[in-house]
């Protein structure tokens, strides 16, 4: 956690626990199965435990335990609270679709359910020879560095405290500190550099650990196919993302899709690139379509995560309304340019048309402010602000939200679009989409909806990105 994060630290850290999800989603169909291309990957469901399309793996059912704790508040670090990621993890594996060997091994071999006693035991099996370096911690790493984003010691410490509850081999904890580092940089400084955790590793294995490093840097993430072992799991996902060009934001979905393609452990390697890629994009850069579809154990969403992240790094509640305090303006209308499509202000969820079977919300939602009735939603990460800081990544953001639209649509859907108030996010959006599918120029398209919406006013960020289309 930190005192102050801005508006793109949030993003980015609430990217890197949905990347995971999402990397873990897409690989899970292709879990040992024969290599497809990059652009054929897709949600499909399936795999060795057959999940859902959209459905994660232990991959992410692991971390949420961890996520959880650290939403509430808990120290990571204290005996109780390990106990109770433990015994999660226990319970999960009642029913779980897919659970690592040496993770099971280790969580129903030991003499107790507790963090010490499973540790014990991990720790045991390793000394007796049986190899114990798997990718198992590194999947579930992630919500770990949300606890310590102003302590880089502490993230060390407690990465490889949490390594070790599973697997005792000291290369999968080493595997873990270089990657929550990275993970932690890339937040805070949008870069990637997976050498900046080195220093944090035992001096004995650095020079090893930067050679492996450079290995995945020269190569390509098909090299990597014994990526069910912690150290090529994280070469394979490292190239993966070195290897993909760097083209902005659309590199979180190319770099994903080659991690896929790599091979053999899909699920794991996508997920543990997705965490990168997602610390350095942000959310803003995770396809929506994607964000809406994934989802897991225990019954949580993809906008579940948003939720548990964001109280994890800011240390607040997701609230579960908003915006009591302002007023209505308006109830929705149906879009000039395609009925199909409603806009309004957060208070038209209240008293939606009955034809509305979507929502696409442009802002914060409290948790209980979607309508029962209501199964498809998806909420845009858009700041209302003309600073380019704020929506580093506003080209594909609303290129991204008008395609979703679209997509929505053209499903049979019919889609209620809203910001707040319906002054500055529903206009621009709403004036972008109906420039798409009636090849108005941008300004007219918005006069188009401005008519509409007479408190319609978008910042000047927005006018002048409608001005160009």
């Amino acid at each position: 956690m930190l005192l102050h994060m801005s508006t793109a630290q949030r993003d980015r850290a609430v990217g890197a626990m949905v990347g995971l999800a999402v990397g873990d989603a897409l690989g899970a169909g292709y879990e040992f199965a024969s290599p497809v291309p990059p652009h054929e990957v897709a949600m499909i469901g399936g795999g060795i435990g057959d999940f859902a399309p959209g459905e994660w793996t232990d991959d992410t059912s692991m971390a949420i335990p961890i996520l959880q704790a650290v939403a509430a508040g808990l120290d990571l670090d204290d005996v109780a609270t390990q106990d109770r990621v433990v015994g999660a993890w226990i319970h999960w594996t009642d029913d779980a679709k897919d659970v690592g060997v040496t993770t099971r091994a280790s969580l129903r071999g030991a003499a107790g359910r507790s963090a010490d006693a499973v540790r014990d035991h991990a720790r045991s099996r390793f000394e007796a020879g049986v190899p114990g370096a798997g990718n198992g911690t590194l999947m579930r790493t992630t919500p770990i560095v949300f606890a310590h984003l102003s302590d880089p010691d502490g993230l060390t410490h407690t990465a490889r405290l949490y390594s070790d509850l599973t697997h005792g081999d000291p290369e999968a904890a080493d595997a873990c500190v270089l990657w929550n580092h990275a993970q932690r940089h890339a937040i805070l400084h949008a870069e990637f550099d997976l050498a900046i955790g080195v220093d944090q590793l035992p001096a004995e294995r650095r020079d090893l650990w930067l050679q492996r490093i450079h290995a995945a840097e020269a190569g390509q993430p098909g090299d990597f196919t014994r990526n069910g072992w912690v150290v090529e799991a994280l070469q394979c996902a490292w190239s993966a993302i070195v290897s993909t060009p760097l083209t902005g934001p659309e590199h979180f979905e190319s770099a994903i899709r080659a991690a896929v393609a790599a091979g053999w452990d899909t699920d794991t390697v996508a997920a543990i690139a997705g965490s990168l890629l997602g610390a350095r994009w942000g959310v803003s850069a995770i396809p929506l379509d994607w964000r809406r579809r994934v989802h897991g154990w225990p019954d949580l969403t993809g906008q579940d995560l948003v939720r548990l992240t964001s109280a994890a790094v800011t240390g607040e509640e997701w609230p579960t309304r908003l915006y009591d305090t302002l007023r209505a303006e308006g109830p929705p209308v149906a879009l000039a340019a395609d009925p199909g499509v409603w806009i309004g202000d957060v208070f038209g969820l209240e008293d939606l048309p009955e034809q509305v079977t979507a929502v696409v919300s442009l802002c914060r939602l409290g948790s209980q402010q979607l309508p029962d009735h209501i199964d498809t939603h998806v909420e845009v990460w858009l700041i209302d602000s003309p600073a380019q800081e704020e929506n580093p990544h506003l080209e594909f953001v609303t290129r991204d939200t008008v395609d979703l639209i679209r997509r929505l649509r053209d499903e049979g859907e019919t889609v209620y679009v809203h910001c707040v108030q319906a002054h500055s996010r529903t206009p621009f959006i709403a004036a972008l989409y109906t420039a798409t599918v009636t090849g108005l120029p941008g300004p007219t398209a918005l006069e188009q909806v401005c008519a509409q919406l007479p408190s319609a006013s978008p910042n000047r960020a927005f006018r002048a990105h409608l001005d160009a289309v």
